[in-house]
């Protein structure tokens, strides 16, 4: 909750005589609490990219805790293993321009936790008011869905597949070249016969 005070400014106030920031805080826990119930990893960072906060399932694949996570700028999330060039495209150059991605694909090879592939959404969520001033600090979500052992179950399943195609072909050619030589016998039992 701290981070979110920032946006907020800190006042002499008591929060409750702060009828905005009482609004942002408890729009701030009902999103905390959504994300917090998703299956999949979510990170909610600020507009520079920093952690708000994230959910127990980005924690627990990832191996990184609360202390060295909220606050940070993504990419220096876990000693920089979040400095992925792909990731930085996603949020740097298309989210701005679209306000959300769908579906892009991830592969990376994180520190301590070896290769993930992972699926990316993200969406930023911002408010104004009828003259499009902020009303709000825009936040962005980012949802993760990792498909490594999916992939490793596709990628076993295509070797597989290869390893099955490539020994049809041996026996399809082994089959070919049998029926080569029984025919050649055939012929020459007819030329046999006919002498």
């Amino acid at each position: 909750m701290k981070t979110i005070r920032k946006y907020l400014g800190e006042s002499n106030k008591p929060p409750e005589a702060d009828f905005f920031g009482r609004f942002w805080e408890k729009s701030w826990t009902y999103i905390k609490t959504v994300v917090d119930v998703v299956h999949g990893p979510v990170l909610i960072l600020d507009a520079d990219l920093r952690v708000l906060a994230a959910n127990e399932a980005f924690y627990k694949i990832f191996s990184v805790n609360l202390k060295d996570t909220e606050g940070k700028i993504v990419y220096e999330l876990g000693n920089n293993q979040w400095d992925i060039p792909e990731l930085r495209i996603l949020l740097e150059s298309i989210l701005p321009k679209s306000t959300f991605f769908k579906g892009f694909q991830v592969a990376h090879d994180f520190p301590g936790i070896g290769r993930k592939v992972i699926i990316l959404n993200a969406r930023q969520i911002y408010i104004t008011d009828s003259i499009g001033l902020e009303e709000f600090p825009p936040i962005i979500v980012l949802a993760m869905e990792d498909v490594t052992g999916m992939m490793i179950v596709a990628e076993s399943f295509a070797h597989h597949t290869k390893e099955i195609e490539t020994k049809l072909a041996l026996r399809a050619q082994k089959m070919e070249t049998h029926i080569l030589a029984l025919e050649k016998e055939v012929r020459d039992l007819k030329k046999y016969k006919k002498s």
